[in-house]
């Protein structure tokens, strides 16, 4: 890296940075600039009732979306900004009471991932928690950060439907349920759910 520049820093923070690599021939490109994002480390958590096999999500106005020209209303896991010093699971555990009255009654960590590798510089640290679906409803969020948040109760089988259907566009909802469908089998022996062979 051969120079970094802050180019604004507000709710979130643009850099520019200015590099050069060794190609794959052993040559150095020249000095090239790109911008990344940094918004902060966040922290999400797909909600999962093994019990009803159900996924709790949150419906919320996302301006990203919009601004893309896309519905700005948007299904998403459970999810929040790490502040300094907090660890991640406090901040789902935080998060899934603020935005969807859920406890999280136990937690497993899936994976960290960034949205884009070649222009955003926060990781996200992405979890699943299982909850009781039945005490999961209404509207919550905190009115000090513009936050309105409504819970929407699926079946899993749903949920995987509205990746298509709907269409879901959030990378971490997207993700998360593409993680459910490929372990819920698994998840569901390990939260206690006898399930049958093939499910």
């Amino acid at each position: 890296m051969l120079r970094h520049e802050t180019l604004y820093s507000g709710y979130s923070r643009l850099h520019r940075y200015t590099f050069r690599h060794r190609l794959h021939d052993g040559r150095w490109t020249r000095p090239f600039t790109r911008e990344v994002y940094d918004r902060g480390a966040a922290a999400a958590v797909l909600l999962y009732d093994p019990f009803a096999d159900a996924v709790v999500f949150v419906e919320q106005f996302r301006p990203g979306a919009h601004a893309a020209g896309r519905a700005p209303w948007q299904l998403e896991p459970v999810g929040g900004m790490i502040e300094p010093g907090e660890d991640p699971t406090e901040v789902v555990r935080r998060e899934a009471i603020e935005e969807a009255g859920c406890e999280i009654l136990d937690l497993l960590h899936l994976f960290d991932y960034l949205p884009s590798v070649a222009s955003y510089q926060s990781p996200i640290h992405l979890y699943a928690g299982r909850v009781d679906a039945a005490r999961a409803a209404g509207v919550h969020g905190r009115s000090d950060e513009d936050e309105e948040t409504r819970v929407v109760v699926l079946r899993s089988d749903a949920a995987f439907a509205a990746m298509v259907e709907r269409p879901i566009i959030s990378a971490g909802a997207l993700l998360s349920l593409q993680w459910l469908r490929l372990n819920r089998a698994e998840l569901r022996r390990r939260w206690g759910v006898g399930v049958q062979a093939g499910e």
